[in-house]
């Protein structure tokens, strides 16, 4: 089973685009603390997330930049040569619904 839920904090305001089709996605980042304990300290791990339709939509207008925010969906992945012959690998969360985490006062400091 392909389940992801991650909780993070936003790294850029979602970008919204609209497609001919009448579909919309919104994508951002999201940083994830991970502990490293070879080094006694907390790492980062970025994720990129897309929503689709009436969430892309409620997400462009919602999330802000530094928002502590859960992604619930599935991981993509991508692989492909470049051009210089290395191959590459793309992991995105396909996310089917997102919610905000921590009090309305870390909401209103993270937009800050």
């Amino acid at each position: 089973m392909n389940s992801a839920i991650l909780v993070g904090r936003v790294g850029q305001d979602p970008e919204i685009k609209y497609f001919e089709s009448g579909k919309s996605k919104t994508t951002f980042s999201i940083a994830v603390d991970r502990w490293n304990p070879k080094t006694k300290s907390r790492e980062a791990d970025w994720f990129n997330i897309q929503l689709w339709d009436k969430k892309a939509e409620s997400a462009a207008e919602w999330i802000k930049k530094g928002a502590l925010v859960s992604i619930e969906g599935r991981i993509i992945v991508s692989k492909w040569q470049a051009p210089d012959g290395e191959m590459v690998e793309r992991y995105l969360i396909n996310a089917t619904d997102y919610g905000f985490v921590g009090s309305k006062r870390d909401s209103q400091t993270a937009e800050a």
